[in-house]
């Protein structure tokens, strides 16, 4: 009988932590133990605190002790050790990136087994980490046995992928098709709203500078039937509520419960995504939002977030930092119920037969193994 596959999943955080890649290597987690029998253990780090061992839902996760963060990289002497302790009985170790306590850890250990690395984005905002971690980096860009990106934009935008293209594989983020359909509807949404026939436009994500919520807020107010609805916290929450305080059409709802984020979703009639930097390289909430058939707003950065959300197809693509092109967007949309029913059933379709999770979980699999 052929021994299962050992892989150690290798990330910052991993849920309940709140976050897009968070949520992915969960779903890899689970796949690769179920659907391919894997032996799978996960190694992250707390944010502060000691180190903790637990099992989530059904998988063993080790959350190394940090003393805090720098530059949005966890400090951590525990995780370097337990990297190598672990790594030690892994086939192949997925690194999921940027991530460069990870990159020293691999370096360290000795490890000489298979290396995939999981590329979400370039660092983007902290210049003066980079200049420090441009030499690690490339050292394991040159380890690394195979680099997944999710779209050929992850590639085409990235300082550093183009002179390892090929040990490049694009193999796009998937979904669990079947549970988010499964998922109950109530209304969310309407609690909130001003107007009860209003258009519900709806916002998922930290409240973050690269976000680019501050031009969504300029935009809605150069808009009419429609109201904003914004799920999620951060950094910069403060502020925005209160350059939205006049504003009877913006709506903060704060983090929700995945129940009644997925009822959100189904309920709002357009997500948009109006990320201004290239720290979003994906955006997965789109194929939260398609996969129940909603038409999709978002912005032409160079990475992959306009290769999702195809403009004109599933929804409506304009210029980053561009509050009055993203507003005639959300009102073409507001305005016509027609359109907004066309580019859903094709962000429907989209998810079906481009990002179903088993349909990408086999080619994740295949990476894994060779």
């Amino acid at each position: 009988m052929k021994k299962p596959l050992r892989v150690l999943l290798v990330n910052k955080a991993y849920p309940p932590h709140i976050g897009g890649i968070e949520t992915l290597v969960r779903r890899y987690a689970l796949c690769l133990q179920t659907e391919f029998h894997a032996e799978v253990q996960v190694l992250v780090c707390q944010e502060k605190g000691k180190t903790v061992r637990e099992v989530v839902e059904g998988i063993p996760v080790l959350r190394a002790g940090s003393i805090g963060t720098y530059f949005s990289c966890p400090l951590s002497c525990s995780f370097l050790w337990q990297f190598r302790k672990m790594a030690k009985q892994a086939d192949v170790v997925m690194i999921h990136m940027p991530f460069p306590l990870a990159d020293l850890a691999c370096l360290l250990s000795g490890y000489q087994g298979r290396v995939v690395l999981a590329w979400h984005s370039d660092v983007v905002k902290q210049k003066t980490l980079l200049r420090f971690y441009r030499p690690l980096l490339r050292w394991l860009l040159k380890r690394a046995d195979c680099i997944l990106t999710a779209t050929q934009g992850h590639i085409d935008s990235s300082a550093f992928l183009p002179t390892v293209q090929e040990k490049c594989r694009v193999i796009p983020y998937g979904i669990d098709i079947a549970d988010y359909r499964a998922a109950k509807a109530y209304p969310v949404l309407a609690k909130a709203a001003t107007q009860p026939d209003t258009v519900k436009l709806l916002f998922v994500g930290r409240l973050v500078y690269y976000k680019g919520v501050t031009v969504l807020l300029e935009a809605m107010r150069q808009v009419t039937g429609c109201e904003l609805f914004l799920i999620g916290s951060g950094k910069l929450q403060e502020e925005l509520q209160q350059t939205a305080v006049q504003m009877e059409n913006v709506h903060f709802l704060g983090s929700l419960s995945d129940a009644d984020l997925r009822a959100a979703l189904q309920e709002c009639d357009m997500l948009v995504l109006p990320s201004v930097a290239n720290s979003e390289a994906f955006g997965l909430v789109q194929l939260e939002a398609m996969v129940y058939g909603k038409p999709v707003i978002n912005t032409a950065l160079p990475t992959g977030v306009p290769h999702v959300s195809l403009d004109g197809e599933t929804g409506l693509t304009v210029p980053p930092n561009d509050a009055a092109a993203l507003a005639k967007a959300i009102q073409t949309l507001a305005s016509d119920a027609a359109l907004r029913e066309r580019y859903g059933k094709a962000a429907k379709q989209r998810v079906e037969t481009v990002f179903a999770e088993e349909t990408v979980m086999r080619q994740v699999y295949a990476a894994l193994q060779r």
